[in-house]
């Protein structure tokens, strides 16, 4: 009897081991290979109505793959000069030889980031951006993909004093200065965040970086 209890106990942890989510680490192969100690952010490419989305982006990426530890070129010298190279726009840079955009700079590696989704609801005590952005990044010389991520998330601001009453009064308010001046960095922040520092698919440290992990 004590047998079959334990059978059924085991068989019940097997099953719901099953259940857990498997996150598959990345295979960074080609890029431990290629060992890039530069990359090139490039204009991100908005593929939502959202106006103000590749800009935010665009701001918020240099930071996160710096910590990383990588050297990143300014992003205002890049747009300035890929202006006058006669790349104009985000999709037109996006589109050119990685070859080319690299050479441009003498850059290792290149990003390219596409927001493929933003999406703002509001409700009276509520607010939520939720975005999708695909990441990639290619070696400079040849354009093969070294990494790449899609990452989906939410951001939603709350109020935390503690005290409930005032935490709704305080939540409506926030909400309401959302609705009418959306505060998308921190959910730029966010996505680049969880793309770039995940432990099993995030960007590997760079060589001014700390431990590589």
């Amino acid at each position: 009897m004590k047998f079959l209890t334990l059978a059924a106990a085991c068989a019940a942890v097997a099953a719901l081991s099953a259940c857990q989510p498997k996150v598959e680490k990345y295979d960074y192969a080609a890029l431990k290979e290629a060992n890039p100690h530069s990359i090139l952010v490039i204009p991100v490419v908005n593929k939502t109505t959202q106006v103000d989305a590749a800009d935010t982006f665009l701001a918020t990426l240099s930071p996160p793959i710096a910590e990383r530890g990588y050297y990143v070129f300014p992003v205002n010298m890049v747009k300035h000069t890929m202006e006058d190279d006669g790349l104009s726009d985000a999709d037109m840079v996006a589109g050119a030889p990685t070859e080319r955009l690299a050479a441009l700079f003498g850059a290792d590696a290149v990003l390219y980031a596409s927001v493929n989704h933003w999406e703002s609801r509001y409700a009276v005590v509520a607010a939520t951006t939720e975005v999708s952005v695909h990441y990639v990044l290619k070696q400079g010389k040849t354009g093969a993909t070294l990494w790449e991520d899609d990452v989906t998330t939410q951001y939603s601001p709350h109020a935390s004093g503690g005290n409930i009453i005032a935490d709704l009064i305080a939540d409506a308010i926030i909400a309401a200065i959302e609705r009418a001046h959306p505060s998308y960095i921190p959910v730029a922040q966010q996505a680049n965040g969880i793309a770039f520092n995940d432990v099993n698919r995030g960007l590997l440290t760079g060589p001014y970086g700390g431990p590589a992990r």
